[in-house]
């Protein structure tokens, strides 16, 4: 039989309380977070153009950042043959939300092979990369969150969208809760009014992006980006 000392003891109990103060502080960091990122996604879109510097869409021409924190923007216009096969892609989601966020995932890929010979972007490198910071095709998350939005609003604008509206991209991470400060765009289920991330960040160009709900997008940490989906 053990028996623990005094000193055990009183140590059990302060891991205990510090195991419940530690759940409890990452909830409230959670919870905290969720409000944030609502309070930032219920704002125009154009406030995010205008605070990271990129440039709105201009008719059929999106204007594509890249070099990191759109460091350089490049227009691309689109043409009736890009415009059919955009709205091919996305018709295929008119069954359901949930068909809808997976057709959204083919156009995103399809714009990032459609935009890299253009761009430059056709071998960009997912996920953290500091070392390509102002190189020409390589694109950070705020490029990333920048030209998915874009694709998003543009979609939207040609009425494309039946389940979804385009929002303000969305930010997360602050070191202090074990994330490494990130962005991603955003869309609204209308049906549900739930925010759903379409980042485009963790996989090279033409990859499928990770589609989230924003509360698990809110929750996860850089151990998270290899599964993000948990299966």
């Amino acid at each position: 039989m053990v028996v623990q000392s005094d000193s055990q003891k009183h140590m059990y109990f302060s891991n205990k309380k510090l195991k419940t103060i530690s759940r409890a502080l990452v909830i409230a960091i959670g919870a905290i977070g969720l409000t944030a990122c609502m309070s930032q996604i219920n704002r125009k879109p154009s406030t995010w153009y205008t605070q990271m510097g990129g440039i709105e869409n201009k008719g059929n021409t999106l204007y594509i950042c890249h070099g990191f924190g759109c460091e350089y923007r490049t227009a691309v216009t689109f043409s009736e043959k890009d415009k059919q096969r955009l709205r091919a892609i996305l018709k295929r989601g008119q069954r359901s939300p949930e068909a809808e966020r997976a057709a959204i995932s083919k156009a995103v890929q399809w714009q990032e092979r459609r935009v890299g010979p253009v761009v430059g972007s056709s071998n960009d490198i997912g996920g953290l990369d500091m070392g390509n910071g102002n190189v020409k095709g390589q694109m950070d998350c705020i490029d990333e969150a920048t030209n998915t939005t874009s694709l998003l609003i543009y979609a939207n604008s040609q009425g494309w969208l039946k389940y979804h509206r385009a929002a303000r991209p969305a930010s997360r991470g602050y070191f202090l809760d074990g994330k490494y400060p990130h962005a991603s765009a955003v869309v609204v289920d209308t049906t549900t009014e739930i925010p759903w991330v379409v980042d485009s960040w963790r996989l090279s160009n033409g990859k499928p992006p990770d589609i989230l709900h924003m509360t698990k997008w809110l929750t996860m940490t850089s151990a998270d980006l290899e599964n993000p989906s948990g299966g």
